[in-house]
């Protein structure tokens, strides 16, 4: 009797996996519409729900830097109908310093990286800011008083100028919103002075004479601004600040469905439209396996979790 129970479950088992997905699947966004994070679901939201032959639905759930859509799927149906679409924040950072509700290395599984980017440094026309030395030394002159917004607390422009403080010696004050989108209209309404911003979020504003650009935060130029200089170049040899993005589901969703997941995310990563479309937004796609994927977000964890603790980083 147990041997036909085993049987039988196997084959229920079986034909889930084969009808999987047999309705629409949920990406979830932890920031408000506009930001990077949301762009790039929505960027892959068509060519995966082709691929897949299901309807994709991105759901955006803003708030703590991330953290509350990640919960939200940690603690969602494993049944590869929910995912999260997370940052280098929610995943690798946060954790170090605000008391999440999840661990990001045993409550998700990992299915893919998705893309990459360093932040871009941009600064209001009229602050008088040409370059890091400038925006140093006017940090110097006024301590405390230049503002920086960012995506959230956690998220890779927050730890971008952390970091800068830290090399540089200075003083800003970090002003978190819920993602990119609502960073940059209080950026553009005069609100904040500057902003470690994604390429999404503000080419087009660079481009328009509404924000200036100072520097990129990667090793090196950015393909989108190869005439913006990097913060390393300008003086502060070994900065680095990365983001990235990649997608996880809950804890015990069958590994047959991440594989399947798996390999229409990389599938669609690599579609001509998708690639096309992350490039104009500066962001580089790149995919992974599951198990790549989860030695990446635990060398991240590890990295961003000393930088935290050396540079005292604490709950705003």
């Amino acid at each position: 009797m147990k041997k036909l129970l085993a049987v039988t479950a196997m084959l229920f088992s079986g034909i889930c996996f084969a009808q999987y997905p047999n309705k629409p699947v949920t990406i979830v966004v932890g920031f408000e519409p506009g930001g990077g994070t949301d762009t790039t679901a929505r960027i892959l939201q068509g060519p995966l729900g082709e691929s897949l032959g299901q309807q994709i639905v991105v759901e955006n759930r803003a708030g703590a830097g991330g953290n509350i859509a990640v919960d939200h799927v940690a603690k969602a149906n494993p049944d590869g109908y929910t995912i999260v679409l997370a940052n280098v924040g929610a995943l690798a950072v946060n954790p170090h310093i605000l008391k999440v509700p999840y661990d990001p290395l045993k409550d998700l599984v990992p299915i893919s990286l998705a893309a990459e980017f360093a932040n871009v440094l941009v600064v209001q026309p009229g602050l008088g800011v040409n370059s890091v030395a400038d925006f140093v030394k006017a940090a110097k002159e006024k301590p405390a008083t230049i503002t920086y917004a960012s995506s959230g607390i956690g998220s890779a422009g927050h730890l971008s100028g952390e970091l800068l403080k830290r090399m540089a010696g200075i003083d800003i004050v970090h002003v978190p919103y819920k993602g990119g989108g609502p960073a940059m209209q209080g950026f553009l309404g005069g609100q904040i002075a500057s902003f470690f911003a994604t390429p999404i979020s503000s080419i087009s504003q660079i481009r328009a004479g509404k924000a200036k650009a100072v520097a990129t935060t990667g090793a090196k130029r950015a393909a989108l601004m190869p005439d913006v200089p990097t913060i390393a170049e300008q003086g502060y040899a070994g900065y680095e600040a990365l983001n990235w993005y990649g997608f996880l589901a809950p804890r015990g969703t069958p590994k047959e469905i991440v594989d399947r997941l798996n390999r229409e995310i990389v599938k669609g990563l690599a579609h001509p439209q998708v690639v096309s479309a992350l490039h104009k937004t500066g962001t580089e796609p790149k995919s992974s396996s599951p198990a790549e994927f989860a030695a990446y977000i635990k060398r991240e964890y590890d990295t961003w979790g000393k930088v935290v603790k050396e540079a005292g980083i604490k709950a705003q």
